[in-house]
């Protein structure tokens, strides 16, 4: 991902242990390094596995906790999707759309840049928009092809 939004990360993760009088740990930090070079969604397995292939392994207490933490901190978003739940690091103000397929549950990210406008440019009552994720759900060609033949 940006250097930029991993420093960023690491700057609020700094300022947010120091006022809160936490420790910095190098499990706080590993995690942050793995989670921002994780490409797209993943989920807890897959980033204790990247964490034990370069020989950090974390409890499994620990990986939740800190995750909690980002999300917590607006590092981290949670996505429920059909195939269990997913994370992704938040980019510099990062709005996207998932098309989700009911049927196999494959996730694809679409560009539509007049739906981000158009939510962007709502006004929201009482309410101060940071980011947002979209989630479109239907039946993606693959398994579309595959009902149609039946």
């Amino acid at each position: 991902m940006k250097k930029s939004s991993k420093e960023k990360a690491q700057k609020i993760l700094d300022n947010y242990l120091e006022t809160n009088n936490h420790r910095k740990t190098p499990e706080r930090y590993a995690i942050l390094e793995a989670v921002y070079s994780m490409k797209g969604h993943f989920s807890l397995d897959a980033l204790r596995e990247k964490l034990e292939k370069k020989h950090f392994p974390v409890s499994r207490a620990t990986l939740y906790n800190t995750i909690k933490l980002f999300i917590y901190l607006r590092l981290v978003i949670c996505h429920r999707l059909a195939d269990g739940t997913k994370y992704e690091a938040i980019n510099d103000k990062e709005n996207h759309i998932h098309q989700i397929c009911t049927v196999c549950g494959q996730v694809t990210e679409l560009e539509a840049p007049k739906i981000v406008h158009a939510i962007e440019d709502t006004k929201l009552r009482r309410f101060a928009q940071e980011v947002f994720s979209l989630y479109i759900y239907g039946v993606c060609c693959s398994c579309k092809q595959k009902t149609s033949r039946l």
